[in-house]
């Protein structure tokens, strides 16, 4: 878009041609890489050449000079760094009779750079402290949080100022204690310069509390007398569906798990067999949202336990809806959560 020169962009009130030459910029706020701010001299009445003198405000001189016939449009492109620059200086004018003038020149650029954000979501983020640590690519402006509880409300949605922290700086945002548990994060960092870049946590989750299910050793079938207690289970589901469903897109993941009993290798493959199992007979009995399942045979053991003792705490299932998928503590290998 062509900006006029609205600063001491006037010609002086010695120039008698005052209608000569007519002077706008271009770009005055451009991505690096996008091009550079211009300065566009359009020749309207006859003259014998301009020369364009200015100074950016880092200390900087550059001098340009150019001419043509009426209706030539010269384009200028300034050196521009990152970073916000005033330029002062002068556009003097030569005319065929010999005559000059002048035209004072005042007027601001800026130009940005691409904002990277850097957050660990396993490492920076702490529910508990309330705390989100990042790290930004450019120098800190500002950032407007926002913080959805389960609960619907909010417990922070508003804007945090930074004083232009280094690139590379860790930065924190906090929010104050509220009832619920923190749903959605959302994280907006400007730069000085306004270049923004947004970014968004589902750290929520939740865990149906149940009664396992026994199976028959090495079987994932779903015995009769224990289907009971899955339709059980089913009705909390649901009900936690409903009741969080209306502020996100959630998933059921549906985790097995054993005891140390037997290879590691059969182990992990009858857990696997056993949660799809279950998530099946969750999507046979109405859980219409996506389930998703993994086994974790004896490789997430909720009590710790030397190899081939008979725990029957390791031998459980675990129900878990969220909008991401869940971290599983003490897993000793990164989930592949398939889908049902």
């Amino acid at each position: 878009m062509v900006r006029p020169l609205l600063l001491l962009l006037s010609l002086t009130a010695s120039l008698a041609h005052a209608d000569a030459i007519d002077v706008s910029l271009e770009n005055t706020q451009v991505m690096k890489g996008k091009g550079w701010p211009r300065v566009k001299v359009s020749i309207v009445e006859p003259i014998a050449g301009f020369k364009l003198n200015l100074t950016r405000s880092d200390g900087k001189t550059f001098e340009w000079k150019g001419g043509g016939r009426p209706g030539v449009t010269r384009t200028i492109e300034l050196d521009q760094p990152v970073g916000k620059f005033t330029w002062k200086g002068e556009l003097t004018v030569n005319f065929p009779n010999a005559n000059t003038g002048t035209m004072p020149l005042e007027f601001e650029t800026q130009m940005g750079a691409p904002l990277h954000i850097t957050v660990d979501k396993d490492k920076d983020i702490d529910l508990e402290k309330r705390v989100i640590t990042f790290k930004l690519t450019n120098p800190a402006g500002k950032v407007e949080l926002k913080v959805l509880m389960d609960t619907g409300e909010y417990a922070f949605d508003g804007e945090i100022p930074f004083a232009g922290e280094a690139p590379g700086t860790p930065l924190t945002v906090t929010w104050p204690e509220k009832s619920g548990k923190p749903l959605k994060l959302s994280l907006k960092a400007f730069d000085t310069l306004g270049v923004f870049i947004g970014i968004e946590f589902f750290p929520w989750s939740f865990e149906i509390p149940h009664d396992d299910v026994t199976f028959d050793s090495g079987k994932w079938d779903i015995k009769a007398d224990e289907q009971a207690k899955l339709d059980e289970s089913i009705s909390k589901a649901l009900d936690a569906i409903r009741k969080f469903g209306k502020f996100a897109d959630v998933t059921l993941f549906v985790a097995g798990h054993t005891d140390t009993v037997g290879p590691t290798a059969s182990n992990r493959t009858l857990s696997f067999n056993r949660a799809r199992a279950i998530a099946g007979y969750f999507r046979k009995r109405g859980v219409t949202i996506p389930i998703r399942y993994e086994g974790f045979g004896e490789e997430a053991l909720a009590v710790g336990t030397d190899d081939e003792v008979d725990e029957q705490r390791n031998r459980r299932a675990q129900y878990i809806i969220a909008i991401e998928p869940p971290r599983m503590s003490n897993a000793r290998f990164a989930a592949k959560w398939q889908k049902l």
